[in-house]
């Protein structure tokens, strides 16, 4: 299959996790607990799809990219998550090609192309207008959207990580090595385990972010990052889209909010195809 399928297959499982999340909030907004378990539940999932191909022996390099993310940066996506919504946060997360491109360009060699500029301009532009957005919703925190554009600065240098080690090792066993690590930091904020409640409860959103993540590395082992990152960006869409049916009231999305939402995940397709 195609680094394209994957991709796109990883973006839909993730803006689907969003939502998932959020709905698991609204039992409870212990959002260090919450990050633990939706990671234990993937992990699981990757753990699972890692043991048919039997090698682990280079999976140990990827446990750095682990800590960045789903380590601190899913501690800070759920932080996001509980400020702003599933629907901004994934907005905020579709800048994640900008900050991609930019270090696959300096440090992978990967080439630039004018439609670069354009692609990083619609993005800045897309975030002025999320920032900018009046009428608000009750819940909404604006430190939100500062914790989702870390996650995206740290989502963008684990996607890079990834690929320059995607000669080492399997796809799946890599994947399980980062969810290990991310497992843990997540164990060290939370500092105790989930309770068989919280497991259950957020059982869906880490069925969802295991296969996403599988679905990623497998993605990042076939193509480039200039390939790869705007197409996983489109997890904004499915975010917004699904955010917008199932909490109708408080995601719901102004017109200055969509507008910025076509602009980001446009401006991360124009910088694809200036390096593609």
């Amino acid at each position: 299959m195609t680094p394209v399928f994957f991709a796109l297959a990883s973006a839909a499982a993730f803006g689907a996790m969003s939502v998932a999340i959020r709905v698991a909030l609204r039992e409870s907004s212990e959002a260090m607990r919450a990050t633990l378990a939706t990671l234990c539940v993937s992990l699981a999932v990757a753990v699972i799809a890692s043991l048919p191909s039997h090698d682990y022996s280079d999976a140990w390099r990827f446990f750095l990219a682990g800590v960045l993310a789903p380590g601190l940066s899913q501690l800070l996506f759920t932080l996001s998550i509980r400020e702003v919504g599933a629907s901004r946060t994934s907005i905020t997360v579709g800048t994640a090609p900008l900050f991609a491109l930019t270090i696959a360009f300096i440090f992978l060699g990967e080439p630039v192309k004018g439609s670069l500029i354009l692609g990083a301009a619609a993005i800045v532009a897309g975030g002025a207008l999320l920032v900018a957005e009046r009428g608000r919703p009750g819940h909404f925190r604006a430190r939100g959207l500062f914790y989702a554009l870390v996650a995206s600065a740290l989502f963008a240098t684990r996607d890079n990580i990834v690929r320059a080690l995607h000669a080492h090792g399997k796809p799946e066993a890599a994947a399980a090595a980062t969810m290990l690590a991310g497992a843990l930091v997540a164990l060290c904020a939370a500092r105790s385990l989930p309770t068989t409640r919280e497991l259950r409860r957020l059982a869906p959103s880490g069925l969802l972010f295991g296969v996403s993540y599988v679905c990623l590395f497998e993605a990042y082992f076939r193509g480039r990052v200039s390939v790869v990152s705007p197409l996983v960006a489109t997890e904004s869409l499915w975010a917004m889209g699904l955010a917008t049916l199932v909490f109708r009231r408080t995601e719901g999305l102004g017109r200055r909010v969509l507008v910025g939402a076509v602009a980001i995940v446009a401006g991360g397709v124009a910088i694809g195809l200036s390096a593609s």
